[in-house]
């Protein structure tokens, strides 16, 4: 008497579900990932943007005179006193909101700084996707304040 062994292994079912599930997890992973990575870029650029503001302010109390950043909505970009202009990542979004004099046109304006600190005022927002960070300029002391996305809803 021949004793035959049962063979054990996967049927084509079992392996095209696993893989299928696989797929399934990496496609959220990435998801996630670049949802993470669209934030980060806007929060960088934020952060950016905020630095040049406050280095203009800083040169309008330092030579006491009015300094102005510049901005460009439509080409997605801005330049401080003396420096160059500086890009934001593609697909990113800007919109800024000034004092009506500081308008050039209908997609550049400028945020102007006094020696005394104070500011023209206003925000400016960028944004990638989901994720906006807002800037905020207060006209009165001119203090320059990023406004977290999460830190809105409270």
């Amino acid at each position: 008497m021949t004793l035959t062994r049962a063979v054990r292994g996967f049927t084509l079912v079992e392996i095209l579900a696993v893989v299928a599930l696989i797929a399934l997890a990496m496609t959220l992973v990435a998801v996630t990932i670049g949802d993470g990575l669209a934030g980060a870029r806007v929060k960088s650029a934020s952060r950016d943007l905020v630095a040049a503001l406050r280095y203009t302010r800083g040169q309008a109390i330092v030579k006491r005179e009015s300094q102005a950043l510049s901005i460009d909505v439509d080409g997605r970009r801005y330049r401080a006193p003396g420096r160059k202009w500086v890009e934001l990542p593609r697909n990113m979004e800007m919109a800024l909101e000034t004092a009506r004099s500081e308008m050039e046109s209908e997609s550049i304006g400028r945020i102007r700084f006094f020696p005394d600190g104070a500011s023209t005022g206003g925000n400016v927002e960028l944004s990638l996707g989901e994720a906006v960070w807002r800037i905020e300029i207060n006209w009165l002391t001119g203090e320059v304040v990023v406004i977290d996305p999460k830190d809105r809803n409270r």
